[in-house]
């Protein structure tokens, strides 16, 4: 027996044994253990963002679900799945919908002033007679979607994929239409007064009776 553990023994019998020191952690270990904390915790919910709401007024917004005419003003939608939605009515202003999937989706008379729908996929959508006001469709994707009538005063439609597209009657006044791309569609009647169409494509476009339309296209 060493001389240490001797004595310690000793200091043990007369009750004077010193206290053991708690054991020190890297900084290593106590980072894998906070780690493990947050795990166990959830992820951290950062932003300030609002919850995504998929359910209104007894409706569950999902693909091919019919609910007409909810209100849904300013709810954030982002990346939501609307394949084929009837939504036809809604109120949307200022909604979140940027990269929903609103593929054969039913806007008509939809109100989406302000909306968000920045790389948002609307092929196929139906957007007749819908207010778009001010709406943000850069990037989106609407190839065969229908706008007739739609009014997109100032609306942002820069780089759009929107061949083969209906605008007809529709109101592009003050519209932001650089890069996009709208071949073979029908701009019959369209009204792009003060629109933006720098390094815009309307190949083969249909533009009889369109105000303010490019020419020699």
């Amino acid at each position: 027996m060493s001389r240490i553990t001797a004595a310690l023994l000793a200091l043990s019998l007369w009750g004077l044994a010193p206290v053991p020191f708690a054991p020190l952690f890297s900084a290593g270990a106590a980072e894998v253990e906070n780690a493990a904390l947050d795990d166990a915790a959830g992820p951290l919910v950062g932003g300030g963002e609002e919850e995504r709401t998929t359910a209104v007024a007894g409706c569950t917004l999902a693909p091919k679900s019919v609910c007409p005419n909810l209100d849904l003003r300013h709810r954030n939608l982002r990346g939501l799945g609307l394949a084929g939605a009837d939504l036809h009515g809604a109120n949307l202003m200022r909604a979140d919908l940027r990269n929903a999937d609103l593929r054969g989706a039913d806007l008509r008379g939809a109100i989406l002033d302000g909306a968000d729908l920045r790389t948002a996929f609307l092929q196929g959508a139906k957007l007749s007679g819908a207010r778009m006001r001010g709406a943000n469709l850069e990037f989106a994707r609407a190839t065969g979607a229908d706008f007739t009538g739609t009014d997109l005063t100032a609306a942002n439609l820069e780089a759009i994929r929107a061949d083969k597209i209906d605008l007809s009657g529709a109101n592009l006044e003050g519209a932001n239409l650089q890069e996009a791309k709208m071949s073979l569609s029908n701009l019959s009647g369209v009204n792009m007064e003060g629109a933006k169409i720098r390094f815009a494509i309307f190949q083969d476009a249909l533009m009889t009776g369109c105000t303010a339309c490019p020419t020699g296209w």
